[in-house]
């Protein structure tokens, strides 16, 4: 990666060159996962796209190809919600290291009924937080056979209103989707902030970084059909809007800073700079909720508990 950006204005059409680098982006099929890897492809890098439906990743790898010539895209199949799988996923990467991943993908549920995991585990809890929380278990010694690399956890601006309860993380007691998905994503972020703090102590060339796309819409996001097709109505309809968030293509701006821009530090959290809702990335200070540790910490060991793996372990 080239230290041009801790000199230079950082740009979002100007992004510096990543010439043999491997990442890897969750959830990269659709939404922001798929602009995540977009983007990332465009600097010369090895861009993994994680999905666990392969026919949708394919039609990602190519709309990427097409959009960006000389694009190194590749699909790997990945399902979070099946924490059996992960292991076998990571052997199959077939890469001698890893860079970075991006913890992009997410399940978000508008039904009303409560549904679980093959694992027993709530859908969007299970697959948003625990799937991540193994996965990175399991990409540790890809992560730490790098020179540097980061691990990018995207977040929810909704997760800033929520709070979240370590006794009910299942939403056992008090299950409404929308807090499910926001108390998911918060789970995520506090995963985030705890890693970090565990990779410091061990002196870890790994660092882990928190951010969040702000309001990202697909009325607002460019067209990648057929991946993503945006009518003119949906256009028209959704220009009001454009003065307080944004598309999909521009949510993705953080998470990608966060992968490429040297400045960046673990521990942070990044979002857009209006009303972090929308612009280019900035770092905001770290919201008060995230930084309770012990809530961390109790997620952490609830986290290991749930999934069977020892993140504890994780090496230097």
């Amino acid at each position: 990666m080239t230290s041009a950006s801790s000199v230079l204005p950082w740009d979002v059409q100007r992004l510096p060159r990543a010439d043999g680098s491997v990442f890897l982006v969750t959830g990269a099929n659709a939404g922001i996962g798929y602009f995540v890897a977009e983007q990332l492809s465009a600097t010369g890098a090895t861009v993994l796209l994680g999905s666990r439906n392969p026919a949708k990743a394919e039609v990602a790898t190519a709309s990427i190809r097409s959009c960006v010539p000389g694009a190194r895209v590749r699909a790997v199949r990945l399902d979070l919600a099946d924490l059996s799988s992960l292991r076998t996923t990571v052997e199959s990467l077939d890469v001698d290291c890893l860079d970075a991943v991006v913890h992009n993908a997410g399940v978000a549920l508008d039904d009303p009924p409560r549904r679980e995991t093959g694992d027993g585990h709530e859908l969007m809890f299970g697959t948003n937080h625990l799937g991540h929380f193994a996965l990175t278990h399991w990409l540790m010694p890809l992560l730490s056979a790098a020179r540097t690399a980061r691990i990018v956890t995207t977040g929810s601006f909704a997760a800033k209103s929520e709070r979240l309860d370590v006794d009910d993380l299942q939403s056992r007691r008090d299950y409404r989707a929308k807090r499910a998905y926001a108390c998911s994503k918060l789970a995520q972020m506090y995963f985030g902030l705890e890693l970090d703090r565990r990779l410091r102590a061990l002196d870890s060339t790994v660092a882990s970084v928190v951010v969040h796309p702000g309001g990202a819409l697909d009325s607002l996001t460019p067209s990648r059909p057929p991946v993503h097709v945006r009518t003119a109505g949906a256009r028209l309809g959704g220009a009001p809007a454009a003065l307080l968030v944004q598309g999909k293509d521009a949510g993705a701006w953080p998470a990608v800073r966060a992968v490429l821009d040297p400045t960046v530090r673990g521990g942070q959290l990044w979002g857009p700079r209006v009303f972090s809702l929308r612009g280019k990335p900035h770092r905001e200070p770290v919201w008060d909720h995230l930084a309770d540790t012990s809530v961390a910490a109790r997620l952490w060991d609830a986290s290991c508990d749930l999934t069977g793996v020892d993140l504890g372990a994780i090496p230097g």
